[in-house]
């Protein structure tokens, strides 16, 4: 009998999770090892390790995620295309009665998953063709995060036990993510649902098992059954800009009362905890983001991806395209690398000096423009660099 998933993968992080690097076949050894500690079968593991390789590709594509650097007009511009919304139209119709589940089972309302398909895969057509088992192995030799990928190893070898995944032809993304809406084995182990019915869970090919696998993963993660997670708003001229941002919440209500409107109809969920979000500044898009919104961070960190993602699902569902307004234009990489560090040498902790404007550096770029008497929109602007 093997473990509950949990135990499972504390065994297999717990064992040797603090060796990476230096000789590879060594490493593999050591992996094998843990393997047959946790009950595996000799034949079984050495038929699961044996083609393993370092893949230098992967970790090229772990040193160059340049894309999040961009700002969110340009990259929600890029994400959301006039095909993938014409494809997730098809999509919602097409799969109709999957959705059905996913909200009678999850509250999950159909756009959401629909944005994480496209923006994964374009709804199944780009998956990736990184060896998945590969990935993880490079991923957990290399000594920048080998806790996060060495407990996947093993809940590959669990799905490679069960019939559901093939260390020599299981593709997928360059970080171990597998299938239509990209989970990760543990997740799929965890979370993966049979929604076709023939006895397997294959999330590279059938768009329902898919698809229901990551409603479960969402509702595990937090997602709060039938409320909504991100609504267009207009502000007044006037609105303190300091109260905007994730670390900020009030109810619906004490919004309303200081000028904030839906920009079209009305703001529902009256009491709920909710944020105000300005993803370039004051003069840009405002989004009010209720509590399901911060679901999406335990799905990707990314900021900007996030906050797209969440503004392609209330497009799928009818929401008319944002107002884009005229923000101060984004600094460049090496200016907001130089920004990030003259913000550590003040203290702040902006999460590391990476040119991306992640929620640290948001937070310290808000209170230091507060202290500084300007708009603290959390937007860095040449202004603020040149006043630092």
């Amino acid at each position: 009998m093997f473990r509950s998933l949990v135990i499972f993968l504390l065994s297999a992080t717990s064992l040797s999770a603090a060796q990476c690097g230096g000789s590879f076949p060594q490493f593999i050894a050591t992996l094998k090892q843990d393997a047959r500690a946790q009950g595996y079968d000799a034949a079984t593991v050495n038929a699961f390790f044996a083609t393993a390789a370092v893949d230098p590709a992967v970790i090229r594509a772990d040193r160059a995620q340049g894309i999040f650097q961009m700002p969110f007009l340009d990259f929600s511009k890029r994400l959301i295309s006039k095909n993938r919304m014409d494809h997730g139209a098809k999509n919602l119709k097409k799969y109709a009665q999957v959705f059905d589940r996913i909200e009678r089972d999850y509250g999950i309302s159909r756009g959401v998953l629909t944005a994480f398909w496209a923006f994964e895969t374009d709804f199944g057509a780009v998956q990736g063709d990184f060896n998945t088992l590969n990935a993880l192995i490079t991923l957990s030799h290399d000594c920048r995060r080998p806790e996060l990928f060495r407990p996947q190893i093993f809940a590959a070898l669990e799905l490679y036990r069960r019939g559901d995944f093939d260390p020599q032809t299981t593709t997928g993304a360059w970080a171990g993510e597998i299938g239509m809406v990209q989970m990760l084995p543990g997740d799929i182990l965890e979370n993966g649902i049979d929604g076709d019915g023939d006895g397997h869970v294959t999330l590279k090919t059938s768009a329902a098992d898919a698809l229901l696998s990551g409603a479960k993963m969402l509702s595990h993660l937090g997602w709060r059954a039938g409320e909504p997670w991100l609504r267009e708003i207009t502000l007044p001229a006037d609105f303190d800009w300091s109260q905007t941002g994730l670390e900020t919440t009030k109810s619906v209500t004490n919004w309303e009362r200081m000028g904030v409107q839906a920009r079209t109809g009305n703001l529902s969920h009256k009491g709920l905890a909710t944020s105000i979000l300005l993803p370039q500044g004051r003069n840009g898009p405002a989004f009010l983001a209720y509590p399901n919104f911060n679901i999406y961070f335990e799905w990707n960190k990314s900021f900007v991806y996030v906050t797209t993602a969440a503004y392609f699902a209330t497009r799928l569902e009818g929401a008319p395209p944002y107002t884009s307004g005229t923000p101060d234009p984004a600094l460049s990489n090496d200016q907001m690398e130089n920004l990030q560090r003259k913000l550590t040498q003040l203290g702040y902790d902006v999460g590391g000096i990476d040119g991306i404007l992640g929620a640290k550096t948001r937070a310290a770029v808000q209170h230091m423009q507060k202290k500084l008497g300007l708009p603290a929109d959390a937007w860095p602007t040449v202004q603020l660099l040149n006043q630092l």
